[in-house]
């Protein structure tokens, strides 16, 4: 049984992400699977989708409803989850092939994760995709909890202290997990008459920050009106396509 899990808290995405995520993944992995969703709020959510409470991490806020609650899939258990691995995938991506293979690359590792592009020489991951053993760094979770004061001033997210602490980490193949700003915009001035592309061997497409799926899918860059002009960008018709 293949387990895919996400996070929805507050009001940034409705259930329609969870939904379009459900979608996605049943068109893009063969066997049996099961997707649970830890949330604050079922309401509208496909029955298909196993809910469960969002679970809280002790620390202060703003940080504790932020992306360091993510940091809740470290405990020992996780409510939802059998034994053994779980795919963790972030509700604003769009999957555009198989993930077969992010359950069998590496099967040993304990945690793999995308590496970080913005800073590929450092061993940062991004947490929009990572596959984990339940209850393989419990650790990560406790330190946090019981020493926020440093680690939240050491620490401006989540992904860095996961992949500064950790005790195992490991990446995967650069071509299955792309950024849509990073790899699919055109760059300079092509960006207004080239639609986004979308590299060849991409499984998955993160949308970190802005835009969202639904945005790129109309060419439309959530900006102040004066950064519209440098940010501005066509139509990506294959968003459209997979993203539902």
């Amino acid at each position: 049984m293949k387990q895919i899990i996400c996070m929805n808290w507050g009001t940034a995405y409705g259930a329609d992400y969870v939904n379009r995520l459900y979608s996605m993944v049943s068109r893009n992995i063969t066997g049996p699977f099961r997707v649970v969703c830890l949330t604050d709020n079922v309401k509208g959510i496909r029955p298909e989708v196993q809910c469960h409470p969002c679970p809280v991490i002790n620390i202060p806020a703003p940080q504790k409803n932020r992306g360091f609650r993510k940091v809740t899939l470290w405990a020992p258990k996780v409510d939802g989850l059998e034994p053994g691995d779980a795919l963790f995938i972030d509700l604003d991506v769009v999957i555009t092939a198989s993930i077969d293979d992010f359950f069998t690359y590496e099967p040993q590792k304990s945690f793999l994760v995308i590496r970080n592009w913005t800073q590929p020489d450092k061993r940062i991951g991004n947490t929009s995709v990572y596959r984990f053993r339940i209850g393989s760094h419990p650790y990560l979770k406790a330190d946090l909890e019981a020493n926020h004061p440093q680690l939240l001033a050491k620490y401006s997210n989540s992904q860095t202290y996961i992949s500064e602490n950790v005790k195992e980490m490991d990446f995967w193949p650069d071509e299955w997990c792309r950024s849509f700003k990073v790899h699919c915009v055109p760059k300079g001035i092509k960006r207004y008459f080239v639609e986004p592309g979308l590299p060849t061997g991409t499984r998955i497409v993160a949308f970190p920050g802005t835009p969202n799926p639904p945005d790129a899918a109309v060419g439309y860059w959530p900006a102040p009106w004066y950064k519209r002009v440098y940010k501005q960008f066509r139509p990506a018709k294959w968003v459209e396509q997979h993203w539902k």
